[in-house]
């Protein structure tokens, strides 16, 4: 069957120029090519072609270096062995403060007013390999000697099991840099082995003060007074699709920056709910969302008769992108007007990315932004996070096992 053939992958210019960014902004490129579920040496490769790119792009000669720069500069003050002993002692000073803010950032979780010293001691053991036990013992106000007469007690079978749990929820848990509840967290001990009921699981979080982002609400604006010709609603809210690219959805948002708005154009494959094709602009013209259509098509290289399912922006209903849609044989679908729940996957999608990103950040430049919404669309959402709709699967698994049920049929 033509659809259990595995296709080469494709990576537009923007997917990466965002991962060589990645790699200028200072991260290694082994990390990268992790995140990405690339090689290595594929990384390094397009850092050798933008270097190359740069270079043709730009032939001025770099500046020379005035008298004055050039001069060295005179010593005064302290000398430089002095200079290192007191930035030894600040930065010891200040290592001891962050780390009585953390114990205490973290035991608010676990301690309340009235409690005995034997739920510091839990506390305590439970950090020991993250914190010294002289200073947990000072912040939490309990003596070394009777955390050590405790601790010293044999612990029961539950206890034993509940710490063992407790170790791979926490893994778990920043695994998904906090982004993951009970449920999803549960999903990932079952993935891994680990036989756990989900009541347990919820209550180890509880008391770790462990639990899932917060999703904020958060306002779209849908340009739809325009005069371009209005699709149809052929999708009719039937959220599933038999196979991959048979179904995309398409739509755009903003992310607020202290640069002003970055907006991102987004097309989601519904079957994987993999996200195909992105786009980032300082703009919300047409051309944005014409360029994560033009991404998800150089990637997937869909066949004929692919829907296509949007709402009635002018973005959408412009004469070039209906254009393209037509060019490549795609039924253009359109939501009824101001009904969101037409393309509801798409709102969940923007509500997770908000949710789990967005809303936890306060971004100082659009170029911030951008890197950190790019690794969290290709290393984190397509490839690592479990989707309730999936059945707690990644859109990766999800076209995996699709293939394979092709090849053996």
């Amino acid at each position: 069957m033509a659809e259990s053939k595995r296709q080469r992958r494709v990576f537009p210019d923007a997917f990466k120029l965002e991962a060589v960014a990645a790699v200028r902004g200072g991260r290694p490129v082994s990390v990268v090519a992790a995140e990405l579920g690339l090689p290595d040496r594929l990384v390094r490769g397009w850092l050798r072609w933008a270097e190359g790119r740069t270079a043709a792009g730009s032939g001025a000669p770099a500046p020379t270096p005035t008298q004055e720069q050039a001069a060295p500069a005179r010593r005064v003050g302290p000398s430089p062995a002095d200079q290192a002993a007191e930035i030894g002692r600040l930065r010891r000073e200040l290592d001891r403060v962050r780390m009585e803010r953390d114990i205490l950032g973290k035991s608010r979780a676990h301690l309340r007013p009235g409690d005995g010293p034997e739920v510091s001691y839990g506390f305590i053991r439970e950090h020991v390999a993250e914190f010294p036990i002289q200073i947990m013992c000072e912040v939490l106000g309990v003596s070394r000697s009777g955390y050590y007469e405790w601790a010293s007690r044999p612990e029961s079978a539950r206890a034993v099991g509940d710490r063992a749990v407790a170790a791979e929820i926490r893994t778990a848990h920043a695994d998904s840099r906090g982004r993951y509840g009970s449920p999803r967290v549960h999903a990932v001990l079952r993935g891994h082995g680990r036989r756990v009921g989900r009541k347990r699981v919820a209550r180890l979080m509880r008391g770790m003060g462990l639990s899932a982002r917060r999703k904020r609400r958060f306002r779209r604006t849908t340009d739809s007074a325009h005069a371009y010709p209005v699709a149809p609603n052929l999708l009719a809210r039937d959220f599933t699709a038999s196979a991959p690219d048979r179904v995309w959805l398409a739509d755009l948002t903003y992310i607020w920056t202290a640069e002003g708005w970055l907006y991102l154009a987004v097309v989601l494959d519904l079957f994987s709910r993999r996200v195909v094709g992105w786009a980032m602009a300082d703009h919300l013209g047409h051309e944005l969302a014409l360029a994560a259509l033009d991404m998800a098509i150089a990637r997937q290289r869909p066949a004929p008769g692919l829907t296509h399912h949007s709402d009635r922006g002018v973005q959408f209903a412009a004469r070039e992108y209906r254009k393209r849609l037509k060019q490549h044989g795609m039924l253009c679908s359109m939501s009824r007007k101001g009904d969101c729940w037409d393309n509801a996957p798409m709102e969940s999608f923007y509500a997770t990315l908000k949710g789990e990103l967005v809303e936890q950040r306060d971004y100082l430049t659009r170029d911030e932004a951008r890197a950190d919404i790019f690794q969290f669309l290709e290393g984190w959402y397509n490839r690592r996070r479990l989707h309730s709709a999936l059945g707690y699967i990644t859109p990766e698994q999800k076209i995996a096992a699709f293939q394979a049920a092709a090849s053996a049929a």
